[in-house]
């Protein structure tokens, strides 16, 4: 019992110290606290600033800032260059930092230069600030060029490069387009001059569906020249000489600037000698006089001339030159009907084709002359007043026909070359310059010809006989059939009246006439009622039958034939079988005692009748 109350006692009296000590550990951790309490930590940790002040000090700072929005353009002032960046302070919490090749066009920028540029982004992954000088520039840039179209002011750009049909212009940093016929009031030859230089423009039209953007050079000095054209155009006169510069060349002529005024002078009044083409005479950009010959009412066409400064070439024509004298020229123009032959410049004559050979068939003037040919022609008409003047080339050739009953007397024979037809005769040409005429009726002695080309073909040759001549008309008359006997002088005896031969139907015409096929090649006509047979039926086509002369026309080469008369009158004269029959037929109508009788005049004729058939022989070889 004493035991546990001392081990009470001990550890009581082990426990009060600990407590004690428990006791003012907490009171000391208790005054701690409260002195903590006491000091400003914020303060501390911001340099002694309280959070009150802090916050005043950030409310300036606030206020000192710009208030800016992504996706706009704004002002920065560049604080610091490098090789690669540019710093530029935008009054933002940050700067911002631009690729030093955003600058490349402007070679100049330093610190302190205000610039443009376009928030992308507040902040990136990084924490910076993302801005663009180029976007602000392009956005900028749209900006001035619709108020400029707007206004028209007047704007300078920077020539960058030439493309098809124009330059290309940098504006503001956009790249515009300028015209050719844009550039100047005068055709401009080389764009190439223009390409580095800086010129002054005006906005004529903006396309914002494809953000194209095209301006004017000329539009500037329009307006100038318009001012200067008024002037020029209100002092103008016909007669008056002034002075201008060849702005372009065409085919018809040349277009003359006279200070803001264009002229034309048509090629006719470039020279008084014939002119190919414009550029013969003058060069682009050249400076001439020139004289106007006309304009309209409003002076809007002006017409010019440079051939009228000079003296007209007729002025200088020697005096001398007449008719019959001999010149030579150069070929300037052809024609189908004839040349123009310059013998100085600007006195030209014609020679017609007429003039150019002795030959009477119609040519063209090609065919002897071609431009650039140097030609000795004898003048034939000759008119100062009018400046007209007419040459021959063939009167200094052997005229053909000055001995011409000596080298063709009549009946004399040659051979020509057929050149052309006529209903009635065919035109050959015995040699260069002499032609003839062969008529239709002298072609041949017993073909009946409805036209030359039946007998002959163009290019064709031909034996001739000289049947007249005319000397003082240029004219022989020809024949063909005259180179043969007459067969007719044959036939009068062989066909005469009376006489039957046998023949063969070959046409049936309208008019109640048939043609019938006699022997020797001879056509005779039977009229339709003279084809009825003795048993009453009528002749056809391709019918061969006895056929009685009833009329025998030597003039008119007409041999009348009837086979009614074969039986109704009988016969008494020779009878021959046809040569020329198609189709052998049995008349059927003739009794036993005619044909008894024909057979017996045909044997007794045929002997008769050997020089008939050696003059066919001829004939017939000779075709």
């Amino acid at each position: 019992m004493a035991e546990e109350t001392k081990k009470v006692e001990e550890t009581v009296a082990n426990t009060t110290p600990q407590v004690e000590e428990t006791t003012a550990a907490k009171a000391e951790t208790v005054a701690t606290q409260e002195e903590e309490k006491e000091f400003d930590w914020y303060a501390y940790e911001n340099d002694g600033y309280s959070e009150a002040k802090v916050a005043e000090l950030n409310d300036i700072y606030d206020g000192s800032l710009n208030s800016i929005v992504e996706k706009t353009v704004i002002d920065g002032t560049v604080i610091q260059l490098t090789d690669k960046e540019a710093v530029v302070n935008v009054q933002y919490k940050s700067e911002g930092v631009i690729a030093i090749n955003e600058f490349r066009y402007n070679p100049d920028l330093g610190l302190g230069d205000t610039v443009e540029v376009y928030v992308e982004s507040l902040e990136d992954k990084y924490g910076q600030l993302v801005l663009s000088h180029r976007t602000a520039r392009v956005h900028r840039a749209w900006e001035k060029v619709n108020e400029v179209l707007k206004t028209g002011e007047v704007i300078t750009g920077f020539v960058k490069c030439r493309t098809k049909g124009g330059l290309i212009i940098d504006v503001f940093g956009l790249e515009a387009f300028l015209p050719g016929s844009q550039i100047d009031v005068k055709p401009i030859r080389d764009y190439d001059v223009y390409v580095g230089k800086n010129m002054e423009f005006k906005v004529v039209k903006i396309n914002h569906e494809f953000k194209n953007v095209v301006v004017s050079h000329k539009a500037l000095i329009e307006a100038e020249l318009e001012e200067q054209k008024k002037v020029i155009i209100g002092g103008l006169e016909k007669g008056q000489v002034l002075e201008g510069t060849v702005k372009n060349i065409t085919s018809y002529g040349v277009f003359i600037d006279l200070g803001g005024v264009d002229g034309l002078i048509h090629i006719t009044d470039l020279s008084w000698g014939r002119v190919g083409h414009p550029e013969e005479i003058v060069t682009l950009d050249e400076k001439i006089n020139v004289v106007i010959l006309d304009f309209d009412d409003n002076k809007k066409r002006i017409a010019l001339g440079l051939k009228q400064l000079q003296p007209h070439p007729w002025d200088k024509l020697d005096d001398k030159l007449s008719v019959g004298d001999t010149v030579k020229g150069k070929v300037v123009i052809l024609a189908d009907y004839g040349a123009f032959v310059e013998i100085s410049e600007g006195v030209e004559g014609l020679i017609h084709v007429s003039e150019m050979s002795w030959s009477q068939h119609l040519r063209s003037a090609q065919d002897f002359l071609k431009v650039g040919d140097e030609v000795e022609a004898q003048v034939l008409t000759l008119d100062r007043e009018e400046r007209k003047m007419s040459l021959g080339i063939k009167q200094l050739m052997p005229d053909p026909w000055a001995d011409i009953e000596t080298k063709y007397p009549v009946e004399s024979k040659h051979t020509a070359v057929v050149r052309n037809f006529t209903n009635f005769g065919v035109f050959v040409e015995l040699e260069e310059g002499v032609d003839g005429l062969i008529h239709i009726s002298d072609l041949s002695w017993s073909k009946k010809i409805k036209h030359p080309s039946e007998f002959c073909k163009v290019g064709d040759s031909m034996e001739v006989v000289v049947l007249e001549l005319d000397r003082d008309n240029r004219r022989i008359a020809l024949g063909h059939k005259q180179l043969e006997q007459n067969p007719w002088d044959v036939f009068e005896s062989t066909f005469a009246e009376g006489t039957t031969h046998q023949g063969t139907i070959i046409d049936v015409k309208k008019d109640k006439i048939t043609l019938v096929s006699l022997p020797y090649g001879v056509e005779g006509v039977c009229p339709k009622k003279h084809l009825r047979k003795a048993d009453g039926s009528t002749a056809v086509m391709d019918e061969t039958l006895d056929f009685k002369v009833i009329e025998f026309n030597k003039d008119a080469k007409k041999i009348v034939v009837s086979h009614l008369r074969t039986f109704e009158e009988g016969e008494d004269k020779p009878t021959t079988k046809s040569t020329g029959s198609r189709k052998p037929s049995n008349s059927g109508g003739a009794n036993s005692s005619v044909k008894a009788n024909n057979a017996s005049n045909e044997k007794s004729t045929l002997g008769d009748l050997d020089a008939l058939a050696a003059l066919k022989s001829e004939m017939e070889g000779g075709k």
